[in-house]
């Protein structure tokens, strides 16, 4: 699996690295506020713009992940809480000296009587 992964990896660069390679023309980047031109490979401009939408992207999550990590941190606490272990009763009370047998031959719990 970890060979068809680099297999895998390896064909997608060698695509990006002919796209790259077949578009070095030089293009012009005109903005509308003034005369401002730039001018360079194709290339350069799309992976400025590819590489400002992965951080616009990553910034957009922030928050969310944020959020997570909050919500996971009261969770853990409230597990935490959940599985400490009850302090011992005190053997004095009347529910520990006498336990109930539930469906011994001579109760009438069950029978309806």
């Amino acid at each position: 699996m970890r060979i068809l992964t680099w297999l895998f990896n390896l064909l997608l660069f060698l695509l990006a690295l002919g796209f790259a390679l077949s578009n070095t023309t030089t293009v012009e980047l005109r903005f509308l506020p003034g005369d401002l031109v730039w001018r360079a490979p194709l290339v350069v401009f799309l992976l400025i713009f590819l590489a400002a939408g992965v951080v616009l992207g990553l910034l957009g999550a922030v928050p969310s992940l944020f959020r997570q990590r909050r919500e996971i941190a009261n969770l853990t606490k409230e597990l935490r809480h959940a599985t400490r272990p009850a302090p011992a009763a005190p053997a004095s009370t009347p529910a520990a000296a006498s336990p109930v047998h539930e469906g011994t031959p001579g109760s009438s719990i069950g029978l309806g009587v």
